[in-house]
């Protein structure tokens, strides 16, 4: 039976979507009439017009929602006496005090809100108020909703006798950990996965929350099991932090960094869908400019250039570059030739090295220090054949001397041989094509012999045809600090951030987590990831060992979020097997909901397997037609398997190049950390765990990326940590919602 409040609920809705049009028009409006005054004027005018431009085109970014719903809920607290509502807000039949909660905030036409903003102060209890605390509501409505139409209405009461059950199902003056609008979250869990990451705005739990709405200053740290929802809230946090703190963020920047571009693709849509459209998102490699990963490491070597001795390798790379001249060398200026000795020379780099400051500046230094000692020289030269009238003028005449000796090819060709300007690749790239260079670096760092040979690259014809890999470019971001930039321009600084959102962090190696922490102005960071799903060269038992790279020196607040709002019980049963296995210390996070759908294992004969997996595929994307359906491979087989796919007729996208944008794509299991898909084929476990750095791990990521359906299709036998365990599953802790036959 429809809800009673429905018509008039919709009508709500309804002028809150002509009052969001007249704000766009209006910003519109006052875009043009600025943009009619063209470009002339005195230049303060034209910088206020230049302002008002930029901030009606934000503002008109900010109100465009799409097709996305305006707005998702109500709250209603209780009116004070004698109040008849500050601003006209609405009241319902017993006086409370409604508050509209959306995307975004709408005004009517005398000022008084119609929508509020989901990131105002005002809107906090819609996410966190329960009958135990309820925060001053006395009803919470949760409104189900398509693009402007509404389809329905949640009502959650909040003023309950003492002992009564809330509708978290705890009385009310008792504990117990429960769901905000379990109606509303439960259409949200089961409605089909698209492409790309939706927003959870309408849906965001208490603990979540308490996430997003944290303080801006210091780093949190989000500790998440799969499904749990760690980067929504993550972005929701950026979100929020925009709006709250929108004067300094916008000027600094706001940073998030993703594993892979697969992933980038796949949460592009989060923010704009809130409303910001000014985050950069970017991978750690990305970090560094102008360079393209070529190339790519086997795990020892990944691992290897990921090692906090780099830094030490690097620092001493740079200070071989600096050496003395083996040999005098002959210097002719004017009428007299002139000497820089080796000694001279060693005296001045010794000298030039204790100074402060990057290579690349101190250059400048060490031309000074030479050209002084060769002016003396000169001097005395100029002396000795009584040119006095020429040695008074040189006493005022130093730098001017510097500058034209300099310029002398032979003592050019010096300097360069004991100080080079140098790029941080071109550092790296003679390095890595020299043994000797990198001997006497890496054994002063602390590396063997074959750690050494593992780093030899032999050299390319052209800078631009280096196979640079993931792993090299927080070295050359290293380098890049020691070595300053090439030129005075200071070009090649990079940017940093005032906020930076890291997520899948456990992945990132104590190189990389350098390169991210000097983004960061402040230190002001939020730190997303599960050690449970650490799948790098080098995997973390603790997230000090992560924070001792990435936020030396800062306190850190680390949070857990425990409830698993994607992959159901009957999944995690088998998931869970594997992670007793892989990460024994991990406590997987409770499931949310029972399907009532089991996973389906299948044993192939040999040479059967493409065309099972075709066969499989096509059932599931028939079984989710509306969803999408993702075949998790291991590397090696995943180009032979879409060639195979190709073949049967199976349409179907490969997420490296095509993202996730078919009904069914095919993705290597090394990207497909924090993507989900309705129906999940994973293929061949026991490749898995053999190709990966960690490999359990990596089959426990695969086997937990479906949020209804999940097939496991082998040839080998399956990895022990799958193999089904004698008597009852043990239970993983489905505790919230049931559909389907467990109802």
């Amino acid at each position: 039976m429809p809800h009673p409040d429905l018509a008039s609920e919709q009508a709500y809705i309804d002028n809150a979507y002509q009052r969001l049009a007249a704000m766009r028009d209006a910003a519109r409006r006052r875009l043009e009439a600025v943009l009619d005054q063209g470009r002339g004027g005195t230049h303060q005018a034209r910088e206020e017009r230049d302002v008002i431009v930029r901030t009606s085109l934000q503002r008109l970014d900010q109100l465009e929602i799409g097709r996305h719903s305006l707005c998702f809920g109500r709250i209603d607290r209780a009116a004070p006496e004698h109040s008849d509502g500050p601003g006209g807000r609405p009241h319902d039949s017993d006086g409370a005090e409604s508050f509209y909660i959306g995307r975004l905030a709408v005004s009517g036409p005398e000022h008084e809100p119609l929508v509020v903003d989901w990131r105002a102060p005002i809107a906090e209890p819609f996410y966190r108020a329960t009958a135990r605390h309820p925060m001053g509501l006395v009803r919470r409505r949760h409104f189900s909703t398509e693009g402007r139409r509404l389809l329905g209405i949640e009502d959650e009461l909040l003023t309950l006798p003492s002992g009564a059950p809330d509708s978290e199902g705890v009385p009310a003056d008792g504990d117990g950990e429960g769901r905000v609008g379990p109606g509303a979250l439960l259409a949200a869990l089961e409605r089909s996965r698209s492409g790309h990451m939706r927003d959870i705005v309408a849906t965001v739990q208490r603990e979540q929350d308490e996430i997003i709405r944290a303080p801006l200053p210091g780093v949190v740290v989000v500790q998440g099991g799969p499904g749990t929802g760690k980067t929504a809230v993550a972005l929701h946090r950026a979100a929020y932090l925009l709006y709250t703190h929108r004067f300094p963020l916008e000027r600094q920047g706001l940073l998030v960094v993703g594993p892979n571009r697969v992933f980038l693709r796949y949460i592009e849509q989060v923010l704009p869908s809130l409303g910001e459209n000014g985050v950069a998102l970017s991978t750690a490699e990305s970090l560094v400019p102008g360079l393209q990963t070529l190339g790519s490491d086997d795990p020892g070597t990944a691992a290897l250039k990921g090692d906090i001795r780099m830094t030490s390798f690097i620092s001493r790379a740079v200070r071989d570059r600096q050496r003395p001249l083996a040999r005098d060398v002959e210097v002719p200026f004017g009428a007299a030739v002139l000497r820089l000795t080796a000694q001279d020379s060693a005296e001045v780099v010794a000298s030039v090295r204790r100074r402060p400051g990057t290579h690349n500046s101190r250059r400048r230094q060490l031309e000074t220090l030479v050209g002084r000692r060769l002016l003396a020289q000169y001097r005395a030269s100029l002396a000795r054949v009584g040119a006095a009238d020429r040695v008074a003028s040189l006493e005022i005449e130093d730098d001017e001397f510097v500058a034209e000796v300099r310029r002398v090819p032979a003592l050019a060709e010096a300097i360069d041989r004991m100080w080079p300007r140098l790029r941080p690749e071109e550092l790296l790239h003679d390095l890595y094509g020299a043994p000797p260079l990198l001997r006497l670096a890496g054994r002063r760092a602390g590396l063997d012999d074959a750690e050494l040979d593992a780093l030899y690259r032999p050299r390319s014809a052209a800078l631009d045809e280096i196979p640079w890999s993931v792993a090299d470019m927080p070295l050359i971001d290293e380098a890049r600090v020691l070595l300053g930039p090439p030129t005075s321009r200071g070009d090649d600084e990079p940017r940093s951030y005032g906020h930076i959102v890291v997520d899948e962090a456990q992945d990132l190696s104590p190189m990389q987590l350098r390169m991210v922490s000097r983004r960061s102005l402040s230190g002001s960071m939020t730190v997303v990831g599960d050690l449970a799903q650490a799948t790098g060269p080098v995997a973390p038992t603790a997230w000090g060992e992560v924070l001792v790279h990435l936020a030396p020196g800062r306190s850190a607040r680390t949070v857990e979020l425990s409830v698993n709002y994607r992959t159901p019980d009957e999944v995690m049963q088998v998931s869970s097997h594997v992670l007793r296995v892989a990460a024994p210390w991990v406590r997987p996070p409770r499931s949310a909901r029972v399907t009532g759908e089991a996973p389906a294992v299948v044993a192939v004969e040999p040479g059967a397997l493409v065309a099972e997996v075709a066969a499989r595929a096509r059932q599931e994307a028939a079984l989710v037609p509306d969803g999408t359906v993702g075949v998790v491979a291991p590397g090696s087989l995943a180009p032979a398997l879409a060639e195979g796919l190709t073949a049967t007729g199976l349409t179907f996208g490969e997420a490296r190049r095509d993202g996730l944008d078919f009904p069914v794509t095919v993705v290597p299991v090394e990207v497909v950390k924090g993507l989900e898909f309705d129906s999940v084929v994973v293929v061949e476990p026991a490749s898995i765990v053999d190709e990966e750095a960690q490999g359990l791990r990596a089959l426990y990521v695969a086997l937990t990326r479906a949020t209804r359906r999940l097939t496991v299709v082998h040839e080998r036998p399956l990895p022990s940590a799958m193999a089904p365990r004698s008597g009852p599953p043990e239970p993983v802790g489905a505790d919230v919602i049931g559909s389907g036959p467990f109802d």
